[in-house]
């Protein structure tokens, strides 16, 4: 599901140079190697921070690999599309791994209120709620919910899961109004919002309903809020509607706060 980059595939990919250091008398040295950074440099590659965000769902040794090498990734978040940032603590704790989450977090990563959830830390999660009048209703990554992320904790985290549904609302969906087939047909295909060949958008019909991926990126679901306007999932303030014309829609258009982007059908 998710890209990978190997650690030796990602060093060899650069050239290695010699950094002078520094004797102790003062002579200097060229024992220790460095690699000529990447264009975005101070900035950690994306590619190595898809990885870690991605292995934190569920894979420890290569979790312990990454920061390991490049200790600041525990903190470290990617944009899945639209705006649905997760990082890598968020992503142990929407899956329930605690053995990642504890790794993470001894290693620096920022802890969250779902990540507190999931840990079945109430005392705190309860302060929270009382701090904070419906912070209960707050989606996590990819819009999970807290109930969702307190079922993740397990059999361990009857308590919680008892005390979120005490609330009444820590467990919102998103509207999913069903779509006629005539519907159903129009709006899947290709969209282009732009000149180079991976400025697209493809529509797809899946078995759990509508996604909306770019090229090499991520697919991201659709739920339906009527009139042919979607969200994608982490994202509650981004629109996606579809315009028809005659059986088809011809234009998708991403409505992202004031920024509006329109493509259209290829």
């Amino acid at each position: 599901m998710f890209d990978s980059i190997s650690r030796r595939g990602f060093l060899s990919s650069v050239p290695a140079i010699p950094l002078l250091v520094s004797g102790p008398s003062g002579r200097q040295s060229s024992a220790v190697a460095t690699t000529v950074p990447w264009s975005g440099f101070p900035a950690h590659e994306p590619e190595m921070v898809k990885e870690i965000v991605g292995a934190s769902h569920g894979n420890l040794a290569r979790v312990k690999e990454l920061v390991t090498v490049r200790p600041a990734l525990a903190r470290a978040s990617w944009d899945w599309g639209f705006g649905d940032w997760e990082t890598a603590i968020d992503a142990a704790s929407h899956v329930g791994n605690r053995p990642i989450a504890e790794f993470l977090l001894a290693n620096g990563a920022r802890p969250t209120i779902f990540t507190a959830v999931m840990m079945g830390h109430l005392t705190l999660v309860k302060h929270w709620v009382e701090a904070i009048p419906g912070v209960q209703r707050m989606r996590g990554p990819h819009g999970l919910t807290m109930m969702v992320h307190a079922r993740a904790g397990g059999a361990a985290n009857v308590e919680m899961v008892k005390y979120l549904e005490s609330l009444g609302d820590a467990d919102p969906q998103y509207p999913n109004v069903p779509l006629t087939e005539a519907e159903q047909a129009a709006i899947p295909g290709d969209y282009s919002f732009g000149p180079g060949a991976s400025d697209r958008l493809t529509v797809v019909k899946g078995s759990r309903g509508f996604t909306i991926e770019r090229p090499g990126g991520a697919a991201r679901n659709l739920f339906h809020h009527g009139g042919l306007v979607f969200n994608p999932p982490g994202a509650e303030a981004v629109k996606i509607s579809f315009e028809l014309s005659g059986e088809k829609a011809q234009t998708l258009a991403i409505e992202d706060g004031a920024r509006v982007t329109r493509a259209r059908r290829i």
